[in-house]
């Protein structure tokens, strides 16, 4: 028969009297936070059942190993103690333990560090959520005010902004664009002409593909397609640039010496985008022809010539210079977009993340709404 102790695998604490007005607490076994360690709760319990107890001692000879399990278990028990005046003796702790302890009271708890789980009333949660949407359209219309005030100064030729910077924003925005853009356009002409395909080649009239492909192209996915891939490239980097910036106060450091951000940090930016999405969007509307060129030629058994020829025919200046519009109009947009969340970065390396992600959606948005509009009014005016 085995006589051994059976090993302790989870801390406890029991109470003890002696000479009647001191509170014993013996501490047994690990106390580990992982654990299910008793609450402090019963010290205030214990005490409240014992009126006459003026003294607590602490007794920590069967304990086996702590950590802040026991630290906090022993801060909350020494609140309790002062609550009522009572006098802790704690001869019986470890001495790293005692120090800690003192260490955890010495420093006061910092204001409004320590968060309450109050749950907050409905109507309260709506009146935040339209007091955040306020102040984020605020914000919005204090952006485009202070970029037209940039963009008219430039225009006067007032603006203070470095061109160097504005061309490095353009080959980044333009030439090394050009490698993605041509990529998907492609893919996006080849999968509207296998679309159209399928339909058509039941009525014998694949020759139409051509149309299809080009007037999608031209009128609307060549330039929401430059537009989505440049939200998710340039705009995020706009704002993981800038945000990145107010993390370092590289953009403090521009106000305090009098430079405004807005005109040299945003408005090159601005320009590059806009002077760039046309020419990444009939670059993309090229690709995307040629795309439905493979298809038509491969799969349908048409020739180049006739396919070209057909698609010169389909086209017309009205939707070549609508689609590049709409193009200008969703550069604006993205550089919006990115330059405003990247001013308004928190100031932390994760917010500059938030940022760049925060970018990106919202220029996505931004940018399919304004397709939708633009859909709308052209149907309106006949284009």
């Amino acid at each position: 028969m085995n006589n051994e102790p059976a090993r302790m695998t989870q801390g406890t604490v029991s109470f003890s009297r002696l000479q009647g007005s001191t509170l014993l607490v013996t501490f047994a076994g690990p106390w580990h936070l992982k654990q299910d360690v008793p609450s402090a709760a019963v010290v205030s319990r214990e005490l409240q059942s014992s009126p006459l107890v003026k003294r607590v001692s602490f007794d920590a000879t069967h304990l086996t190993s702590w950590d802040s399990g026991l630290i906090s278990f022993l801060v909350q028990a020494s609140a309790f103690c002062n609550g009522r005046g009572i006098v802790q003796d704690r001869g019986g702790l470890p001495d790293g333990l005692r120090r800690l302890i003192e260490l955890a009271e010495a420093v006061p708890e910092k204001k409004g560090a320590r968060s309450d789980a109050v749950k907050t009333p409905f109507f309260a949660r709506i009146g935040d959520a339209t007091l955040g949407y306020g102040l984020s359209v605020s914000e919005f219309m204090d952006f485009l005010g202070q970029l037209a005030v940039a963009f008219g100064r430039f225009v006067t030729g007032k603006a203070r902004y470095r061109r160097v910077d504005l061309i490095e924003v353009i080959q980044d925005c333009g030439w090394n664009a050009v490698g993605i853009v041509t990529l998907i356009a492609f893919l996006v002409g080849v999968i509207l002409a296998f679309m159209g395909a399928v339909q058509l080649s039941q009525f014998g009239a694949q020759i139409f593909v051509a149309d299809l492909v080009g007037i999608g192209m031209v009128r609307d996915m060549g330039a929401i397609m430059a537009a989505i891939i440049m939200s998710g490239r340039t705009g995020a980097a706009f704002a993981a640039k800038l945000g990145t910036m107010k993390v370092t106060q590289e953009i403090d450091a521009l106000t305090t010496m009098g430079i405004s951000p807005m005109e040299f940090l945003v408005l090159p930016r601005v320009l590059a985008l806009v002077l760039m999405m046309p020419l990444l969007c009939l670059y993309s509307d090229f690709m995307g022809i040629v795309g439905g060129l493979v298809v038509g030629v491969g799969m349908l058994g048409l020739s180049a010539r006739s396919y070209m020829q057909e698609t010169i025919a389909t086209l017309t200046l009205t939707n070549l210079f609508g689609g590049l519009f709409k193009a200008t109009f969703y550069g604006l947009l993205i550089a919006i977009a990115g330059c405003l969340r990247g001013f308004q970065c928190g100031n932390s390396s994760s917010a500059v993340g938030d940022a760049a992600t925060q970018a990106v959606v919202m220029a996505i948005v931004m940018g399919v709404f304004a397709c939708g509009i633009f859909a709308v009014v052209f149907n309106i005016i006949g284009i």
